[in-house]
């Protein structure tokens, strides 16, 4: 068998002694060399010999001689790589701490008899799941201690020391950690938070109160409360385990069968207790689930610990390696309960043995509660479901509260990563260089009080204004806490015409939501703007035009006014009371097509809105001022009312409109995930074709996940429309069967996109003008059909669209079929 190399590190404590026969004294402890965990029975010989030991449920040994059997210890354990370790014969005290690199789970496994002992008892498991699962409680409480660990791996220090612009940075790093042996880790963020965690069965409740939470690094209390335990609760006996955003079929699911190869490998006793040792190996290549091994009660059939680890052909992006430890304690004579949780991942974006992070993260479960009525009495103040509260003064707690509230104590290790995150974010050399690698990555740039960017918006071009720049300036959180103000002024060397905008935004309560919103707009109408999507005002749109299809501009001028008020149950409301002015420009009817005959602004409009919003427990990741949706669990509901006034601010038409959306994103383990968007409006009046319902069509070669990609701009108009939009991710799919396609971690999906609309006859005689070029469905269908690739290189998508419905007009400029890139980021 091959030894490889050990990874390890050895304290040694030399004890002065005299005489020849002093006894030689041998301890040490053998962990996860990934983990750190300690590795319970491992085998601990002398090698070529027959004496050795079994490392304890806490994986430590200890030996005791006159004179050493061997010079070398063999250590191994099944799902591990054999490792030697040399000794010095001369030290009479060694204490050694062992990491075993992970290996598989396969090797040296034999099962010889006939019925398979590890399929009987994870059916054991499986039966006893009901009894053993803390969910089956009616409540429950505890205290968790949550700890993250984020550090930069694989940095090249002497690559960094030679880029002139990182000199300051290099120097900083040189001073402060030792890298005369190499520097595998940068410490970057280190997070400790506390907080009592509460259950209830029926009806179901969750609450979390954060009592401290200690930050070294970014700053930003909506990660403090990613972190608690409401959003990482991870159950080995539930049917799926969550990785990122991925759900991976759990060991203990009851068709684990299905899915795992199950062995007995040992049977030992401790604490008084018999527990098997099982290992579970993938039945085929391909699949999102684990290998790793567990010990198991022999009477209870409850899992004492579980380690899981990433299969190496699971199909997830950036993971380099994961383990995941869980283990058990027992809180009375036959109740095991979850004590203790360990995730740790290697995230290599750049691939492996490239600049990545690693991801430590520890929770430990203390005065565990269940059954109790001060656990009802406590959830009896949420005023839903689920409620995170964090309490005044968490984050400013002192040395000595730490000290004495932690539930393990931090390693040394731990004690100088916070003081040197404390000493890099605080020298100016490091603030240079993280604003540095901000501005290129985000596009913006902050430079004392105010704000820069984005920087990818600076210089385009396009038809009517040639080359166009454009210089952006807002302010930050250091400005003012409640108050943002954002403006741009753009130029086009072809039309020679000044645009900008100016907005103002105040938010003086972030939970619930609450703020006002102003802003004056005279520019380009650029078309919809949907995030993560590329607009038309944008140096990357050059590129990726479809040909030979005219390009549409709109001249728009824009006073808007906004308040927005969010509830804790989800719902929101949105009024606004905008005034817009449009001017055609070219390829697009024109203004004077439509002029009134009372005189008023043709193409202006005054209205107030007002939309209604509702989203159920949803969860966002904020900055100082605005926030990105991480999504809610239920459908998001929307419902929206204008009401257009003619007379007000020159505003020449009045009418109404209504329309509705619910959208929902389902995952469906083991077959992917499925998203939907339903819609539907109505608009009541006779209006320009600006203010009607225009479909979103897409002129570009990026795909457009909220527009129809074989539609032009401005190609359907409608005042009543219905719509359906289909997403299905299958996952790897088909790409499973095929070598390199599993290799390369290909991705199959299908998209539908349906739409159902009508024009008035008012409406049609008003904008149905000779060239006009508009169309509308008059009750028929159009429909999209794609498929295609997703994640070519980890980031790529590849969309086929065909356009089935209807057939494009022969002097209309569409596709009826199309091939469109875009970026995509995701595990």
């Amino acid at each position: 068998m091959k030894l490889y190399k050990i990874l390890a590190t050895v304290i040694f404590f030399f004890i002065a002694g005299t005489g020849s026969g002093q006894t030689k004294i041998i301890s040490g402890v053998v962990k996860d060399s990934h983990s750190e965990e300690p590795i319970p029975f491992a085998s601990v010989i002398f090698k070529n010999t027959s004496v050795g030991t079994l490392t304890d449920s806490a994986g430590r040994f200890n030996f005791y001689f006159e004179k050493l059997p061997s010079d070398t210890l063999l250590i191994t354990c099944v799902g591990y790589q054999p490792s030697l370790f040399t000794l010095y014969p001369k030290k009479d005290t060694l204490i050694a701490e062992v990491l075993l690199e992970p290996g598989t789970f396969n090797e040296g496994v034999v099962v010889r008899i006939k019925v398979n002992k590890g399929l009987l008892l994870w059916r054991k498991i499986v039966k006893h799941k009901p009894d053993n699962d803390r969910y089956r409680f009616k409540n429950f409480s505890y205290e968790l201690y949550n700890k993250l660990e984020l550090d930069i791996k694989n940095l090249n220090f002497d690559r960094l020391a030679k880029f002139k612009p990182l000199h300051p940075v290099s120097d900083l790093i040189r001073s402060n950690v030792d890298t005369s042996e190499g520097l595998k880790y940068l410490p970057s963020y280190l997070t400790e938070v506390i907080s009592d965690y509460y259950y209830q069965k029926k009806p179901e409740k969750y609450r979390e109160v954060i009592k401290a939470a200690n930050t070294n690094g970014v700053k930003n209390e909506s990660i403090v409360k990613l972190l608690g335990g409401m959003d990482q609760n991870i159950d080995v006996y539930k049917n799926f385990i969550p990785v990122f955003d991925k759900q991976f079929v759990s060991p203990i699911s009851d068709n684990g069968d299905f899915y795992y190869k199950y062995q007995v490998v040992d049977t030992q006793f401790f604490n008084h207790h018999k527990f098997y040792h099982m290992v579970f190996t993938p039945r085929r290549k391909g699949e999102n689930v684990f290998e790793g091994d567990c010990w198991v009660n022999d009477t209870t059939f409850a899992i004492q610990k579980i380690n899981l680890r990433l299969d190496k052909d699971a199909n997830i992006n950036f993971l380099d390696r994961l383990s995941l430890i869980q283990e058990y304690s027992l809180i009375n004579d036959s109740t095991w309960f979850l004590s203790k949780d360990k995730f740790v991942a290697d995230i290599s974006p750049l691939g492996k043995d490239k600049l990545g992070f690693i991801g430590r993260k520890t929770t430990t479960y203390k005065n565990v509660v269940t059954n109790d009525s001060s656990v009802t009495n406590e959830l009896a103040r949420n005023k839903i479901k689920e409620e995170v509260i964090t309490l005044p003064g968490a984050d400013v707690k002192s040395k000595e509260f730490w000290s004495s509230s932690r539930h393990e104590e931090l390693s040394s290790s731990e004690k100088a990563i916070i003081k040197m995150i404390d000493t890099l974010t605080n020298a100016p050399a490091f603030k240079r260089f993280t604003r540095a690698v901000n501005f290129f990555g985000t596009g913006y740039l902050d430079a004392g009080n105010y704000q820069f960017g984005p920087w990818y918006n600076t210089f385009t071009y396009n038809g009517w204004e040639g080359y166009r720049v454009r210089f952006d300036l807002g302010t930050n959180h250091h400005f003012d806490k409640h108050f943002w103000w954002h403006g741009y002024l753009a130029y086009g060397f072809g039309d020679q015409k000044l645009k900008g905008k100016a907005e103002l935004f105040y938010l003086p309560k972030k939970h619930p939501r609450l703020y006002l919103y102003g802003s004056y707009t005279k520019d380009l109408d650029f078309g919809q703007n949907y995030y993560g999507e590329v607009t038309s005002d944008n140096i990357f749109a050059l590129a990726i035009r479809k040909p030979h299809i005219p390009i549409k501009y709109m001249r728009m001028e824009e006073k808007r006014f906004e308040f927005y008020n969010e509830h804790r149950s989800g719902l929101s409301t949105l009024l606004a009371v905008t005034n817009k002015s449009f001017l055609p420009l070219k390829n697009i009817p024109s203004k004077d097509s439509f002029v009134l005959k009372n005189g008023r602004d043709a193409m202006t409009s005054f209205e107030t809105s007002l939309k209604i919003r509702f989203a159920y427990l949803e969860k966002f990741l904020e900055n100082d001022f605005f926030r990105t949706s991480l999504g809610s669990p239920y459908p998001i509901g929307e419902i929206y009312l204008s009401k257009g006034f003619a007379g007000v601010l020159h505003s020449g038409y009045d009418y109404f409109k209504i329309s509705g959306s619910v959208s929902d994103y389902i995952k469906i383990p083991p077959y992917g995930s499925f998203s939907f968007n339903v819609y539907a409006g109505r608009t009541f009046g006779t209006l320009p074709y600006v203010l009607l319902d225009i479909a979103p069509g897409n002129e570009l070669y990026y795909y457009n996940s909220y527009a129809f990609n074989t539609m032009n701009r401005y190609e359907f108009i409608h005042d009543k429309y219905v719509g359906v939009n289909l997403d299905y991710n299958i996952g790897n799919g088909i790409f499973r069967f095929i070598s390199l396609t599993r290799k390369l971690k290909f991705r199959q999906f299908f998209t539908l996109k349906t739409l159902w609309g009508s024009l008035s006859e008012k409406n049609k005689a008003f904008n149905f003008k000779q060239g006009s070029g508009f169309q509308t469905l008059d009750g028929r269908t159009f429909m999209e059909l794609g498929t295609g690739v997703d994640n070519i290189l980890r980031v790529f998508r590849l969309d086929f669209v065909w356009r089935v419905l209807p057939r494009p007009l022969p002097e209309v400029k569409s596709e009826r079929f199309g091939v469109f890139g875009s970026f995509r980021l995701s595990f």
